[in-house]
């Protein structure tokens, strides 16, 4: 039997219940565990941790999950009365990680959250309110309930490839893409929202707007935890074996 991949999921602090329990810890949807697992993957949870992204070179991919919006300030904007309060910790540790998994050009799969801070490190930034800005709601009906729309891909990209030319997603998320930066766009919903994003450079970078821990998301995974068990490209090195050549200049 062939190893499995050991792939960093990005976890969170709450406060949380169970048993004799209530207090501060560190969590993280069974539903991406899951997903990882049952693509052949191992899953190892992160903390949030600014410190180091050591790790990083113990693991063969990283996984950045929803959640909390991300604070407006790291884009240079104030923030909109719907924008969650900052979590600076999970900001700064998830951000530290992607700089660096990018720089290793181990794969990288962002979800929702996930996908926006792959924007932000490219140089992009967000709408805070979506429905300021495209004048309706369809994106997040309400507050713990899924939407669901169309998204059309881009021929050729990592995304259609799973998806085909067209797919239904989930929606859940009030904020978007306003600008990728250097990502590729390779999907939309029909209000012209960008729904995936893809760095065509690296060895498998892919983010996606929606859920796909909730539904629909197996080949997904499955393709995730496959580039996992690759090694990379010799194209993408700078001459320095297994050095990533750097994809931005800071």
């Amino acid at each position: 039997m062939s190893k499995r991949p050991v792939i960093g999921i990005a976890a969170y602090r709450e406060q949380a219940r169970w048993n004799i329990w209530d207090t501060d810890a560190t969590v993280i949807h069974q539903s991406f565990v899951r997903g990882v697992t049952e693509a052949g993957g191992r899953a190892v949870v992160l903390p949030p941790d600014d410190q180091d992204a050591d790790v990083l070179d113990r693991l063969d991919g990283l996984l950045l999950p929803g959640g909390v919006d991300i604070d407006p300030a790291r884009y240079g904007q104030d923030r909109h009365p719907a924008t969650d309060r900052a979590r600076p910790d999970r900001d700064a540790g998830e951000l530290l990680l992607l700089d660096a998994a990018l720089e290793r050009d181990l794969p990288v799969l962002g979800v929702c959250r996930g996908l926006q801070l792959l924007a932000l490190l490219y140089g992009g930034t967000l709408h805070q309110h979506l429905p300021d800005v495209l004048g309706h709601s369809r994106h997040q009906p309400r507050e713990g309930v899924l939407g669901e729309h169309e998204v059309i891909f881009a021929a050729g990209s990592r995304a259609a490839a799973v998806y085909g030319s067209s797919s239904s997603v989930n929606s859940h998320h009030h904020q978007g893409i306003a600008d990728p930066g250097r990502l590729w766009v390779t999907a939309h919903s029909d209000d012209g929202l960008p729904e995936a994003v893809e760095d065509p450079d690296r060895r498998w970078v892919l983010g996606v707007q929606w859920h796909p821990e909730l539904s629909g998301g197996r080949a997904l995974f499955a393709a995730f935890v496959s580039a996992c068990h690759s090694a990379p490209p010799t194209s993408v090195l700078d001459g320095s074996a297994g050095t990533p050549a750097p994809v931005w200049s800071r």
